[in-house]
């Protein structure tokens, strides 16, 4: 019987089609998750650099090996986990360096070596000030110059030389702090399950008919 034998060179062809095609559907549902955690990222976090946004990636399924992946590449995922699981924000070293008088880079972050250049100014020193109030800061600073005095000082009238003015309070450029609790979440997990259990089913049943198409 002709037609059950093309029939059943039809079925064995499409079968052989199925593991890559299911690959295809994967890959293509995880290249989409890729791009909107990439936009999440973006939006739920204030100017993130490249670097962070860039290290969401993806890796594509085989016929031989049907697992397609979206992850976060292991030195973002590091100080990304709190967005996304709570607690604090995760610190470079010891403390929180909070930013007060100093310029920041385009995205709003200390350069890498800001910190070592800082160290190495003579006019800067790291340590704890006590201010007029009496509150106690701890972080790096910068020390001022005297005001120029345009005249020497007289003497007063008991003949005793005036108090010369006090030395000007040191500017304070960086604060050393507390890890801060993270407010922002990211919805990554929440993200991908949602799309990939709506993008699933239409990209496995356009790639089994484009799987059809070349098995005929």
């Amino acid at each position: 019987m002709p037609d059950i034998k093309g029939l059943h060179k039809t079925l064995f062809a499409i079968r052989k089609q199925i593991p890559f095609a299911t690959a295809q559907a994967l890959t293509s549902v995880a290249r989409q998750i890729e791009q909107a955690e990439k936009k999440g990222l973006q939006r739920q976090l204030e100017n993130p650099t490249p670097f962070t946004v860039n290290a969401v990636r993806s890796t594509a399924a085989r016929k031989t090996n049907l697992i397609a992946k979206v992850f976060v590449m292991d030195t973002a995922a590091s100080y990304l986990d709190p967005f996304e699981f709570g607690g604090p924000h995760k610190l470079n070293g010891k403390a929180l360096l909070n930013p007060k008088n100093i310029r920041l880079n385009k995205y709003g972050n200390l350069s890498r070596n800001k910190l070592a250049q800082l160290k190495a100014n003579p006019n800067d020193f790291i340590g704890t000030v006590t201010t007029k109030a009496g509150k106690s800061i701890n972080g790096v600073w910068q020390r001022r110059k005297g005001r120029k005095v345009k005249s020497r000082r007289k003497r007063s009238p008991n003949g005793e030389r005036r108090e010369r003015k006090k030395q000007r309070a040191p500017k304070l450029l960086l604060r050393f702090g507390n890890a801060l609790p993270v407010k922002e979440h990211l919805d990554y997990f929440a993200r991908a399950n949602k799309m990939a259990e709506a993008l699933m089913p239409s990209a496995l049943s356009q790639a089994m008919a484009e799987a059809l198409k070349t098995a005929n």
